[in-house]
């Protein structure tokens, strides 16, 4: 057995389902259940494809007006499993008060280093709620700390290859737009997982019964300028190369 000397640092993360593995796709969230309502039908069409596909929530929305956080971990257990996720962890900030400090950006970036990820999806940075862009900003400095051989952490170094924003609650222009309408019933199910948030009383835009009416009329905006029926959209945090022979 190792001593205490010896034995491997623990993750900086709660495990919520599945185990920290290298992924294909990992998805940060500020609180349970932003994942499912902004890239929730994208990361169900790469779990599907076979993709190793993870989802790390930043906080475990302990403040939020309906729920408590025991109740909200089981459902983002129950939401993961619909998805087909290989792993889902909660990094344990305070929720309301994400933003890019040092501490916060070490142990993002430690989970970061932890799984792997080849493909990061953040919320976009004009969302209007301080924890969205709090964790975009959160987000890039964890992705550049993890990535330095000689920052202070544990773990590898590791280089994200691409940075994608999803749409929270404001407008974005995007880049690239995803077809998602062979997964709608499975996106739905992963949403009203959050029972504690989705079958109360409405609390805002985002926290209403009507959740599903509403995020599938945008899926449909997207759809119809993409030729689809419903579609998500992101926006790249750097040029997408193209290669013109694919078109």
């Amino acid at each position: 057995m190792l001593s205490s000397m010896t034995q491997p640092p623990p993750h900086p993360f709660q495990t919520v389902h599945g185990t920290p593995q290298p992924l294909d796709w990992l998805c940060l969230a500020p609180h349970p259940d932003d994942a499912e309502i902004g890239a929730g039908g994208t990361l169900i069409r790469l779990a599907q494809a076979g993709r190793a596909v993870g989802i790390l929530e930043l906080s475990r929305g302990e403040r939020g007006t309906q729920g408590t956080p025991e109740v909200r971990v089981a459902e983002c257990a129950q939401a993961a499993a619909i998805m087909g996720l290989c792993w889902r962890g909660n990094l344990g900030l305070n929720d309301g008060e994400l933003t890019d400090t040092q501490s916060s950006a070490h142990a993002l970036a430690a989970a970061l280093r932890a799984v792997r990820p080849r493909v990061l999806l953040v919320p976009h940075h004009k969302d209007r709620h301080p924890d969205h862009f709090g964790t975009y900003h959160l987000a890039r400095r964890a992705v550049h700390l993890a990535q330095l051989r000689k920052a202070d952490l544990d773990g590898e170094p590791w280089r994200i290859a691409r940075t994608l924003l999803y749409q929270g609650n404001a407008d974005i222009q995007p880049d690239l737009l995803v077809d998602v309408e062979s997964v709608q019933h499975e996106w739905e199910a992963a949403v009203r997982a959050h029972d504690s948030q989705f079958s109360g009383e409405a609390i805002s835009e985002t926290v209403t019964p009507e959740i599903i009416e509403r995020r599938r009329a945008r899926q449909s905006y997207w759809g119809t300028l993409a030729r689809v029926r419903y579609a998500e959209a992101f926006e790249a945090q750097d040029p997408l190369l193209l290669d013109p022979l694919a078109l």
